[in-house]
Formats: C-alpha cells, sequence, structure tokens
C-alpha cells in the first residue's frame, strides 16, 4: 500500500513539473512575441494605431454664386434643412420613421427607401430620412425630438435660382455627380455632391466647384466619430458675373409668353456683350436642384414646345427672309447687281419648267435692292441667286456669323447650316440644282441658323462691318472681362450702308413689312428685317382649294422671324427673335422684337461698367478657385 502511494506521488510530480514546463514555454514565447511587438515593433504599431484613432474628413466647398452685370444674384446658396437618423440609436426603426410620418409629409415609398438603405449600411452612419424640408416641419420635428430617439435635424445647402424659369436655360441647374461624370477630383465622390448639368453651371463648374476642405475627427475602434480635433476649411467657388441684365432677361422670357413657343437674343453689336438670352417655355431649375420627380419629368419631355431646349442657342430654323440681307451684300460685293439695279415683280419668278412664287401675289412691280429689302420682295431675289451661285451666297453667308459655332459658353450652342456644292455632293451624292440656289436666297432649302446667330450676323451689318461674337460670362477660367477687339470683315461701308438703308425701310416707311410694328418713341426707333420660314409647303391643290398656313396644324405652320436694330441714329442693341409656328414675321415676331428694344433702350445696359473681377471670400480663394 505504502509502496503504490509514493509511485503515484511520483507519477504526479512528474506529470505536474511536465505541465509547469509547458505553461513556462507557453508564457515564454507569450512574453517574447509581447516583447518583439513592443520593443522591436512598437514605433510601427503606435503609427498604425493612431492613424487608426484621427481619419481625416472631407469638407464640401461653398459653390460660387452667379450674378448678373448689375450684382443681381442668378444663382445662390440656401439653406437646406434635412432630418436625418443613426440606426443605432434607435430600438425600432419602423415605429420611429412612423411616428415620424405623423409630422411631416414622408410617403411608405420614402420610409422603405430609407429601410433598405439603412440594411446596407454601417448602424452608426447617418441616413438622411428626408431634405428639403420647411421651416414649419423642422419645428415640429425639433418639438418632438424627445419622442423620435436616434433622429436629427441637420442644415446644410441647396442651389436656389431666385428668377427661376426666366433664367433656366441661361444658368442651368445643379444635380448628383453620376458615375460617368466622375473625375480625379476627391470632391466628386462626397455623398450628395452636386455640380453643374446644364447652362451655365456645367459650363463653369470647375471654378464654381471651389476646393474642399479637411476636418480632422477622433473615430473609436468600430469607426464611430468621437469628436472633431481640428478643421481647414474650404476655398469657396469663384463668383462669376456676367453680361445679362437681370431685368431685361425676365422682361424678355414674360414678352415671350404669350406664343406657344419662341426665343430671343439681345446683344450689344460692339461689345458682343449678350444682355438677355431667353427660351419660351422654359421649366424651373430649382426643382432640378431639390430632386425631380420621375411624373414631372415624364411631363416636360412629353410637351410638343420643348421646355427643355434652349432654343436661343440650340434651335435651328430656316432664316427666311432676314437672309436676304445677305443675299443683297452678296449681290453687291460680287457685281451681279448695284443700288440701281432694278427687276420686275410679277408675284413669280419661273426658271425652267418651275414656277417660284412671290409672297405678294400681285407682284411688287419694278423694284431696287433698297425696294426689294423693304417691301421683302421675293422675285428679286430669285433672279440675283440665279447669277450667284450659292457658294458666293454661302461665303458671305460666312463672313456674316451663319454656319458656324462661336465657342460660346453655353454647350447647347448648334452650329446651323450654310449648304455649298461640296457639302450637297458630300451628304446626297448629287451635284446642286439651280433650282436650289433660288430657294436659298430667300433663307429656305437647307439654310438653317440659331436666333444667337441671326442677332451676330444682324451686328456685323450694322456696327461698320466688325466680327463681333457673343459673349455672356465675365470670366474664362483665370481670364478676367475685357472688351475684345474684333476683326474687320473685308466688306465696303457703302454696302453696309446700302443694307442698313434698306432695314430702316423696312420698319419706318410705310411700304415696309414691319410698319405696323415700328417703334414711335422719339430717339428710340428701330431697323429691321421680317421673315416667315416655311416648314410645310402648300401643295398646289390646297392652294386651290382655299388652303391658308393657318388652317394647318400648329406644327406645320410657319415660324415668325425678325431682327432688329436700335437707336436708329447710332446702333447700339441687336435682337433677334423665332416664334416657332407664329405665322407671319411682321404680325408676331416684330411685335414682340419692338417691345424688347424699347425695354432695352431704357434700361440701357451698356451703360454700366462691369468690374473685371472673381470673388469668393477673399481674393486668395478667388485666384485659387479659378485656378481650377
Amino acid at each position: 500500500m505504502e509502496r503504490d502511494g509514493n509511485e503515484r506521488a511520483k507519477s504526479f510530480t512528474r506529470r505536474a513539473l511536465f505541465v509547469g514546463f509547458l505553461q513556462a514555454s507557453f508564457l515564454a514565447m507569450l512574453g517574447g512575441r509581447l516583447a518583439w511587438l513592443q520593443i522591436v515593433q512598437g514605433e510601427k504599431y503606435t503609427t498604425l494605431a493612431e492613424n487608426n484613432r484621427i481619419n481625416i474628413k472631407m469638407l464640401p466647398p461653398v459653390r460660387g454664386l452667379i450674378v448678373d452685370r448689375n450684382g443681381k444674384k442668378l444663382a445662390e446658396n440656401g439653406q437646406n434643412f434635412r432630418v436625418l437618423m443613426i440606426p443605432e440609436q434607435m430600438k425600432n426603426m419602423e415605429q420611429s420613421l412612423s411616428a415620424l410620418q405623423k409630422l411631416i409629409a414622408l410617403s411608405q415609398h420614402d420610409i422603405q427607401k430609407v429601410l433598405k438603405l439603412a440594411e446596407k449600411s454601417p448602424k452608426y452612419a447617418p441616413l438622411e430620412v428626408k431634405d428639403n424640408l420647411e421651416w414649419d416641419e423642422v419645428s415640429r420635428i425639433e418639438v418632438n425630438l424627445p419622442d423620435l430617439p436616434g433622429m436629427t435635424i441637420d442644415v446644410g445647402e441647396v442651389r436656389h435660382y431666385p428668377m427661376a424659369q426666366a433664367t433656366a436655360h441661361l444658368i442651368g441647374y445643379v444635380g448628383a455627380v453620376s458615375q460617368s461624370e466622375k473625375t480625379s477630383d476627391p470632391v466628386m465622390s462626397l455623398p450628395g455632391f452636386k455640380i453643374g448639368k446644364t447652362g451655365l453651371e456645367k459650363s463653369y463648374d470647375a471654378q464654381l466647384r471651389g476646393k474642399a476642405g479637411a476636418a480632422e475627427v477622433e473615430v473609436n475602434v468600430v469607426g464611430r466619430e468621437v469628436r472633431e480635433l481640428g478643421r481647414k476649411p474650404g476655398l469657396p467657388g469663384a463668383r462669376l458675373q456676367l453680361s445679362i441684365d437681370a431685368g431685361l432677361q425676365d422682361y424678355t422670357q414674360r414678352r415671350l409668353a404669350p406664343v406657344r413657343s419662341a426665343s430671343a437674343v439681345v446683344m450689344d453689336i460692339h461689345t458682343g456683350a449678350v444682355y438677355a438670352l431667353a427660351s419660351y417655355p422654359a421649366f424651373d431649375p430649382n426643382v432640378f436642384a431639390r430632386g425631380l420627380s420621375p411624373e414631372l419629368w415624364e411631363e416636360l419631355l412629353a410637351d410638343p414646345a420643348l421646355p427643355l431646349n434652349n432654343k436661343a442657342v440650340g434651335g435651328q430654323y430656316p432664316p427666311g427672309s432676314t437672309f436676304k440681307m445677305v443675299t443683297a451684300l452678296a449681290g453687291l460685293e460680287e457685281g451681279v447687281i448695284d443700288r440701281y439695279t432694278t427687276a420686275f415683280c410679277p408675284g413669280h419668278y419661273d426658271y425652267g419648267d418651275t414656277r417660284f412664287h412671290c409672297w405678294k401675289r400681285p407682284g411688287h412691280g419694278r423694284v431696287n435692292v433698297i425696294d426689294a429689302l423693304t417691301e421683302s420682295c421675293d422675285t428679286y431675289f430669285y433672279k440675283m441667286a440665279t447669277d450667284l451661285g450659292v457658294d458666293r451666297l454661302a461665303k458671305y453667308a460666312r463672313m456674316l456669323g451663319l454656319g458656324e459655332k462661336y465657342g460660346f459658353e453655353l454647350a447647347e450652342e448648334r452650329p446651323g447650316l450654310i449648304p455649298t456644292q461640296a457639302w450637297k455632293r458630300a451628304n446626297f451624292k448629287e451635284g446642286w440644282h439651280p433650282g436650289e440656289s433660288i430657294v436659298a436666297s430667300i433663307g429656305q432649302g437647307y439654310i438653317l441658323a440659331t436666333p444667337l446667330q441671326l442677332a451676330v450676323m444682324t451686328a456685323r451689318l450694322v456696327n461698320g462691318g466688325l466680327a463681333v461674337k457673343p459673349w455672356v460670362a465675365g470670366f474664362a477660367g483665370d481670364k478676367a472681362l475685357v472688351t475684345p477687339a474684333w476683326d474687320q470683315i473685308p466688306i465696303k461701308a457703302e454696302y453696309l450702308r446700302m443694307i442698313g438703308e434698306g432695314m430702316d425701310r423696312v420698319v419706318n416707311n410705310q411700304k415696309g413689312t414691319a410698319f405696323g410694328a415700328r417703334i414711335k418713341e422719339e430717339g428710340m426707333e428701330m431697323g429691321g428685317k421680317t421673315g416667315t420660314a416655311q416648314v410645310r409647303r402648300i401643295t398646289k391643290a390646297e392652294r386651290a382649294a382655299g388652303v391658308k398656313n393657318s388652317d394647318l396644324p400648329w406644327h406645320m405652320q410657319h415660324h415668325a422671324l425678325f431682327v432688329g436694330y436700335a437707336p436708329l441714329a447710332k446702333p447700339q442693341y441687336v435682337t433677334a427673335v423665332v416664334v416657332e409656328h407664329g405665322g407671319g414675321g411682321s404680325a408676331v415676331a416684330a411685335p414682340i422684337a419692338r417691345d424688347i428694344l424699347i425695354e432695352t433702350q431704357k434700361r440701357n445696359p451698356a451703360a454700366v461698367a462691369l468690374v473685371p473681377e472673381m470673388h469668393s471670400t477673399t481674393d486668395d480663394a478667388a485666384k485659387a478657385s479659378a485656378a481650377g
């Protein structure tokens, strides 16, 4: 018995020693590992720990203002009140959202959207429930916050356009960054960050955007923010000053409102500064900035008057009889006609076996070039075109700014079309026909022009032949506002005076096509040219049956056009008005242009000197923002 007890004691001792040895070995290994981590690699892991503890958070910059020539705000930043929720602080998200639904307008669709987002996001991350809250909604939420655990009110920024529809096409709007629009700029990846989508907001987005700031925040082990340690504010976007006169822009937009679809441009004939650029109908850009509903988007797309299109720079129309000034100038410069060259108008012009009608069926009788412009005699220009040919006609059209893009600040700008024989062969694989030159002489056929181009054409005719180009923004990149020096077009001054005399008589002579729309105020008189652009030709059978253009559906009726300048004695301003499917230029477009030119002269925007500056909160901020 005693022997057995000794053996068991010895066996227990050996096992205890073995276990102790194992424990000592494990502790030695653990101690060695701790020593390695703390002594040898301590500095490395200390640095990693600090980097994990302090995060750098980007701060979105304040978007730059857009103002008119007088400093009136056309795009600004307003407060955006929104309600946020933190899921981990809520016992029951659905119940909390239902409680919120009793305080503000919150649909079931909105609730389900937030719940789905919460499933994919960290529980500690704030989620936006609804933005653009009204002040009374904010008040109701604030009062009831004790009953809404996990919810808070946050104040951000939202882009606001004070003039809404009046500047919608010109200024444009901002929207969320799409995947295809992302660049190397890290600010583009900020949740909810918005960039320019159309108009000047898009063209000058880099300058308006500014530079992001940064904040150092302390986070705990699971990444939740504990406190903010430091902040470096970003640089606000640059202030963009325009040549636009806000009052004139608003008036022009309202003056177009009585018609179904139209556009107008007002421009300085000497500097190229655009004072108004309007397209009607329009849309409210504030809706786009806040978030557009699918229903409203479909409504805008379905509107046949195309409210989303900027017709002033992107609408391409046959210029109609406004093009006759180009034909007259080409004829004079090429020696095909002179001031005393006459032609007899019996109401038509026969070429081969085709008869081309003048708009005045009884005819104008014998007329010279001044008479032909005054009364808009088609026959006179038909005859001239057969001698000129389309290529010489195109030469002078391009001199006057038609058929080209100017590099205008709006991406929606389109080039129009001035055809040539080479163009016809390249696009239709056939030669040019003389009859096509005949219809081109009165601005029909293949010829297309935008309202902006028609304004430029008119400016070049009445400013002494300077190749003025339009502009609207006070800076482009780091280029401050300056008045450019324009090239001289190689056209004889005497011919320009003859064209000007014809435009004067169009409005101020009793035989003129726009006499009824003349400006009667002394010192404000205007000159101009009417135009009617055919959209759909009345057939011979329809004409015999008494069908008139006004009997056709709206989208088939003629476009009405007018280009004009004022004051007559010392021209300063030009305008171009196009009324889609409006009928005749003399009855519809000319009265609109008259009123616009009267308002322009009353406001006299050219008398306001623009200050060549880009303002942010400091000069340095402006320079940094402009540098892009």
